[in-house]
């Protein structure tokens, strides 16, 4: 008999390739394009419709989330109760989300009753009314969590930093303040749905124990010609406009502490350079490792947490540090930051951090591929910018043979401090 013996580490494995599912493509008589992802060995279904429907497409502010929060509160067919009631009824329940460019509708369900869910869930993807009720009360209330919320610092500063960015009038950098909310009518959102929820428009990914009929069932709901349309969606563009002042500060004056933003337009997964920007931010800011945490948390103690992050868009990006600290180390903190930025651009990183963030890079990339819904996520953030799998294993390449010379060429090309802006929002000097 084996016995374990735990006084000695396991193996390390070195991750050379990483070995991914490629999703089968489909399409339904209506020429939506369907990718199914099957794997995994639970007897579970997860269907999502993804739109053209982000913040990106809206002509009047909070209209994109709005039309996502309400598309199960009530069809032509079925009240909001009706609706919860057949999903409770058979385990399944649906997921809204919208993000700068996209908005997403889930159906998760138990593949034995994918056939008893459709029929309501292609009811809300047609047929919702956004009932003048269930609108006023959700406007109250997100009226209010928004008057809440603005009372604090990290809120305030992640709303308003990518307008200092992109510009107030550029999708990304746009906010919604008091009056969007009061100015925001029902019709708004009919007029979105109407548009933007259609056939035309849509792309689907059903991942789990795919089988044959689900295809069929998909194609069957979804597949008909009743949710075209001949509206064109407007793809405009836009001039970015980041703020001409690179330091901005907003008074909280009852505030204990003191939220930092800094950050600059940055490239998005498209670029050449991205996957080595990835990997030069773990290093900074992208884990509970990095240097932002070991300097300003472990060293200073100015703060719980601190980070950075690339985020991409499909049509830009933007990098941030965030963090918050005690108001009367702000100064310090941020000269802290731009010190490890410096660090970056005139050293070489070791070959020991270096292995250890690849390491930790890799492990993060194989966790986010167990299971067949977290390869639909993956997958669902690379077909936005039209590439495909193939993109991870460039990125195990990149992550492999990157050098410290390349990072500290990266840094030399997108980590000068004078090309970023800096948002504190916090008690006045």
């Amino acid at each position: 008999m084996y016995t374990l013996n735990r006084n000695t580490a396991p193996g390390i494995k070195i991750i050379n390739k990483l070995e991914v599912i490629q999703p089968k493509q489909y399409t339904l008589k209506n020429n939506i394009p369907v990718y199914a992802i099957n794997a995994g060995t639970q007897d579970i279904i997860k269907i999502e419709l993804i739109f053209c429907a982000g913040t990106y497409y809206q002509q009047e502010k909070l209209v994109a989330q709005f039309t996502s929060k309400m598309l199960i509160e009530g069809t032509r067919n079925q009240s909001a109760n009706e609706i919860a009631d057949i999903f409770d009824f058979y385990g399944a329940f649906v997921h809204t989300e919208v993000e700068k460019d996209k908005a997403y509708v889930a159906l998760y369900c138990l593949n034995k009753h994918v056939s008893n869910v459709l029929p309501s869930f292609e009811d809300i993807i047609k047929n919702a009314i956004f009932p003048e009720n269930e609108f006023s009360i959700l406007k109250q209330n997100q009226k209010q969590q928004h008057i809440i919320n603005n009372q604090k610092v990290n809120y305030i500063a992640r709303l308003k930093f990518p307008s200092i960015v992109f510009g107030e009038f550029h999708p990304y950098g746009a906010y919604a303040d008091i009056e969007d909310y009061n100015n925001l009518q029902r019709q708004y959102l009919l007029d979105f749905y109407k548009k933007h929820y259609k056939a035309g428009n849509c792309k689907i990914i059903i991942a789990g124990k795919v089988m044959d009929e689900h295809l069929t069932l998909l194609d069957s709901y979804f597949g008909k010609n009743d949710w075209l349309s001949d509206d064109k969606i407007d793809v405009k563009s836009y001039n970015i406009n980041s703020s001409s002042e690179k330091k901005h500060f907003i008074i909280k004056e009852d505030a204990l502490q003191s939220a930092i933003r800094i950050g600059k337009v940055f490239v998005n997964k498209t670029h050449k350079d991205y996957m080595g920007l990835l990997i030069l931010n773990t290093i900074l800011g992208g884990y509970f490792g990095s240097r932002l945490m070991n300097n300003i948390r472990e060293d200073k103690g100015y703060t719980y947490g601190i980070g950075s992050a690339i985020a991409s868009f499909i049509n830009s990006g933007f990098f941030y540090i965030a963090s918050e600290v005690g108001t009367n180390v702000c100064k310090k903190a941020i000269d802290e930051i731009y010190k490890e930025l410096k660090t970056l651009r005139t050293k070489l990183v070791s070959k020991t951090e270096l292995d250890l963030v690849k390491n930790y890079i890799l492990g993060t990339l194989l966790r986010n591929a167990d299971g067949p819904f977290a390869l639909s996520d993956r997958f669902k953030g690379l077909l936005e910018y039209g590439l495909n799998e193939d993109y991870y294993v460039s990125f195990v390449e990149k992550i492999n043979n990157i050098t410290p010379t390349e990072l500290n060429q990266l840094s030399q090309n997108y980590l000068h401090e004078e090309s970023m802006y800096e948002l504190i929002v916090g008690k006045g000097d």
